[in-house]
């Protein structure tokens, strides 16, 4: 136990929406919490996700993944609605659903086999034919050889989800410590007791790790090796008079999510390029050259900005969710990657049940930290039902 009195009693390091979601549920639990962030709330991945609720569009095989995945999708209405009686922050829960685009028949016959086992888990998947998509959404190109309806993958503004997160946090009685650099963690003994900035030392009975991609380099001032590192997305918006579609549409290396406003987010590259967050023409003319191929009216859209951050990435594509062997006191909530808004709900909710309760939740379990830092581990992406990217 600490030597001192606890000033908290649980320190998160990370600000993005992992972080605030955590908060949030301690919070509500009635936990003394202090996020400690070293930029702004949400200054990087999570305000730069499109906001995508892609519990089936961003699965490829059944297992534990998919059921975090749709465990955390079905809180989002309630969520909302508690949020905005909280906060007075309508994080723009979208219901119109998505289609998962085929371009030839080697995708159609990929997305035939996951509507067969989605279906099987009584998840809604309906394969449209080019007439049938085009019925639905006219504006789609005559490239696209067909569609997998998702009506349960939904979007919201991430932006506006994070911010949320923060403030219900916030009137619940945590604090946000922003500009404020971990430069150290504390530790009694074996126990991870808080961290040390530069100006100030923060107690805790509980430390959190949730810095996303940065989560590996603070990891290794604990002489912890967790391998999370940065993978780059750059993405753009477009504004239009009228978007000429209502569902979200996802294909191979694009995505086009409509926004209140007029708004089209068009995403996302991947690249393996450090911490590097410069926006790229390349990057920008892949991007528009996609969009327009799906949607030809989107070459009349006016250009409005471009962007790129980093995500993290774990070794295997899967989240570290739990506490780590060896290191009592901590606990780690990182390695999201794409679906960090996605999985945002599930990860506050049973984090805080694990601080609260001491005991690890089932839906939690295969997502240990601990998989990757035992000499013997084999576990894929493929088996946990993620793809691995």
């Amino acid at each position: 136990m600490p030597l001192t009195q606890p000033s908290a009693d649980v320190v998160i390091v990370g600000g993005g929406v992992i972080g605030c979601a955590i908060a949030y549920y301690l919070a509500k639990d009635g936990a003394r919490v202090a996020i400690v962030e070293r930029d702004t709330v949400g200054a990087h991945a999570s305000s730069a996700a499109a906001g995508m609720l892609g519990a089936q569009v961003e699965t490829t095989h059944p297992g534990p993944f998919v059921s975090l995945c749709l465990e955390s999708r079905a809180r989002f209405p309630r969520l909302a609605e508690a949020l905005y009686a909280l906060t007075g922050i309508d994080i723009e829960l979208n219901r119109a659903g998505l289609l998962r685009l085929a371009q030839n028949d080697e995708e159609q016959q990929a997305l035939l086999a996951r509507a067969e086992w989605q279906r099987a888990l009584g998840e809604p998947a309906e394969w449209l034919d080019g007439f049938a998509l085009r019925e639905r959404e006219p504006a789609v190109s005559d490239a696209v050889v067909g569609a997998l309806a998702i009506p349960g993958d939904h979007q919201v503004n991430a932006a506006k989800l994070t911010r949320a997160f923060a403030e219900a946090a916030v009137r619940l009685g945590a604090r946000i410590i922003e500009h404020c650099a971990v430069e150290r963690f504390l530790r009694h003994g074996t126990r991870v007791v808080g961290v040390e900035t530069e100006g100030e030392t923060y107690r805790a009975e509980w430390t959190v790790l949730a810095a996303g991609a940065w989560s590996g380099v603070l990891g290794r001032r604990l002489g912890l090796r967790l391998p999370v590192g940065p993978v780059k997305g750059e993405s753009l918006s477009v504004v239009l008079q009228a978007v000429p579609f209502r569902k979200t549409l996802f294909a191979h290396g694009c995505y086009l999510v409509p926004k209140q406003g007029g708004r089209v987010v068009i995403g996302a590259t991947e690249a393996r390029a450090g911490f590097d967050r410069r926006v790229t023409l390349a990057a920008v003319t892949q991007l528009a050259a996609a969009a327009k191929t799906l949607v030809p009216a989107l070459a009349e859209a006016t250009f409005e900005r471009a962007w790129a951050s980093v995500r993290p990435h774990s070794a295997d594509g899967l989240p570290f969710l739990g506490t780590v062997a060896g290191h009592p006191g901590l606990v780690v909530a990182t390695g999201h990657f794409r679906n960090g808004i996605l999985l945002a709900p599930i990860t506050g909710e049973l984090i805080a049940q694990l601080i609260r309760t001491g005991q690890t939740p089932d839906l939690l379990a295969p997502f240990s930290p601990d998989r990757l830092l035992e000499a013997a581990n084999g576990i894929s992406a493929a088996s946990q039902g993620g793809e691995a990217r």
